[in-house]
């Protein structure tokens, strides 16, 4: 599955996307923030990840600036079950190079929009307290703050860390995603 947005392409990663991956999320700023992604990250890192198997029902995708030339990597999204099983949560990270831009509200809101095509009704994201754009993001994006804030493990940090938790559902009048996706052909 691909999704399009305005400026972006968001498709599966594959092997062959391994050194760009590496060098796109491979700094300590980046991975520091994410749940499952290990510190230092390296191209054969990469490659574990890009060949994982993944359930069908919850996309992951890497994102590409769509530009004249050939699409440029800017970071990563996808839909995984929370660490309980429990319920369905929406993940994203962006290069440093491209934080500011808007990429990560974009390829969330393509990512809501499919959630919900995919009759996933409620959402559950959750951002590291030390990370506060990536709530602000989440705001923008109609998830709500839960007024929890649990531990939660980073494989880049090598410790827990305190992680506010947010939701938000399709029927409880979340701001809507004003910008549906495109989605293309698989």
């Amino acid at each position: 599955m691909f999704v399009r947005t305005e400026r972006l392409l968001l498709r599966p990663g594959w092997v062959e996307d391994a050194p760009a991956l590496a060098r796109a999320i491979g700094e300590e700023a980046i991975v520091r923030n994410l749940a499952t992604a290990p510190w230092p990250y390296d191209v054969a890192k990469a490659r574990a990840f890009l060949s994982q198997e993944r359930d069908a029902r919850l996309p992951s995708f890497l994102i590409f600036a769509r530009t004249h030339g050939a699409p440029r990597l800017v970071g990563g999204c996808g839909l995984g079950h929370t660490p309980d099983g429990k319920a369905v949560e929406l993940g994203y990270w962006i290069g440093r190079p491209h934080w500011g831009l808007g990429y990560a509200t974009e390829a969330g809101r393509a990512l809501v929009e499919l959630a919900h095509a995919l009759g996933i009704r409620t959402l559950t994201a959750g951002h590291f307290v030390d990370n506060p754009a990536s709530g602000r993001v989440l705001r923008k994006l109609g998830f709500r703050p839960t007024g929890r804030v649990v531990p939660r493990g980073s494989e880049g940090r090598g410790e827990e860390a305190p992680c506010a938790l947010y939701v938000r559902d399709a029927e409880d009048g979340s701001m809507p995603c004003p910008t549906p996706p495109v989605p293309l052909a698989a």
